[in-house]
Parts: C-alpha cells; structure tokens; sequence
C-alpha cells in the first residue's frame, strides 16, 4: 500500500482556524475599546501636566511671567509670554497643543482655564488648581464605579504640578490626589 503525503490543510480546518480567530477578536474588542479610551485620558493629562511644567520652566528660564491657558473643555493648551515685544507689541507663543493630537474625546474641566507662572515659577493661583480629565465617551470615572480611569492636574500656589488619580485614597501614595 502506497501512503500519499498532504502538502496543506483541508477547507474545514482553516474555516475552524477562522472561526477560532473570530472569537478571540470578538472577546477582545471591548476591552481594547476600553484601553483606547483610557489611553487618551493619559494623553491628555500628561499633555497638559507637560504642558504646566514648560510653562514654569519658561517663566523660570526668562524671568517674565508666562501663561498656561485652556480655551476650551477639550484637551487643547497653549503657551504664551505675557510681556509683550518691544517692536511688534504681540505676545509670543512658546507652545500649543490641539485636542486633535491624539484626545479628541478628553473633557477637562477646571475652574483656573489660565494658569500665569511668575520669573520664580510660582504661580497667580490664591489656592490649589485642580484640572479633571475625563473622557465621557468612554463612561463614568472608576472613582465613582465607572470604567474610566480618570486623572487629574493639580498646580500648587508654588509651581508644583502633580498628575493624580482620584480614585486611589491610600494614604502615602504618590498617586494619590
């Protein structure tokens, strides 16, 4: 009796290789959904902690009063020198940032939207500025039982900026807010 070799698969094992990627693609997109609305919460707050720390360095590094400001409740942040040129009187832009780069659905909500950085990196803030960053298309905050892990910007009367989680109440941990 002669035994034949097969150089391949047969129809039916691929549809059941097939079947078995599909099921482990549909197992794992909603948490990939999740992760990708959590990665642009960490964007945006890190671009805005960023953001605050360029902001002191420059006003620092001039000795001139420099503003962080947010126009808006998306992430997008901009750079500027208060003193104004002698020659052309404008206020020069050091940085910007569009909520387009990365967080189209980060939602900061603040009640400081500028944040002015004298020539010794304090602040103009009478107390401590808190910035929420959430991303409401992705649901509710875990530190109110929802999925999202939302952080939060705080800038002390001095200059320091912190990157926060609400949701850790630990005592003595430096994620803590």
């Amino acid at each position: 009796m002669r035994m034949r070799f097969s150089a391949g698969m047969t129809l039916i094992e691929l549809l059941i290789g097939f079947v078995l990627i599909g099921v482990l693609l549909a197992l794992g997109v909603p948490s990939f959904s999740a992760w990708m609305q959590n990665l642009q919460i960490r964007n945006a707050a890190e671009s805005i902690f960023n953001g605050l720390q360029l902001a002191r360095a420059n006003a620092v590094q001039r000795n001139k009063s420099v503003t962080f400001t947010m126009p808006g409740p998306d992430s997008s942040w901009a750079v500027t020198i208060d003193t104004p040129n002698l020659i052309t009187g404008e206020v020069a832009a050091v940085q910007s940032r569009s909520a387009a780069e990365g967080t189209p659905n980060a939602l900061i909500t603040t009640a400081n939207p500028a944040i002015s950085f004298s020539g010794l990196g304090a602040t103009n803030l009478g107390a401590l500025a808190t910035i929420q960053v959430t991303n409401p298309a992705g649901g509710t905050c875990a530190a109110v039982g929802g999925p999202m892990r939302c952080l939060n910007v705080t800038v002390a009367v001095g200059g320091q900026v912190k990157m926060c989680d609400p949701k850790i109440t630990t005592a003595g941990d430096s994620r803590a807010c």
